[in-house]
């Protein structure tokens, strides 16, 4: 049987630094710093479900 080498998983997180929030993952992926929360959750998730 061979070996199937399996995709990393992609676990996403936003982080804050001052007024900017920022997503990033698990894989190394950082997304760009953003003002609103909300845009930087939905950059980690169009990331995520770009991944599979």
């Amino acid at each position: 049987m061979p070996h199937q080498a399996t995709a990393p998983e992609h676990r996403t997180t936003t982080t804050e630094r001052g007024s900017f929030a920022h997503a990033r993952c698990s894989c190394g992926w950082t997304g760009p710093a953003r003002r609103s929360r909300d845009k930087a959750r939905t950059d980690a998730d169009q990331h995520e479900s770009a991944a599979f």
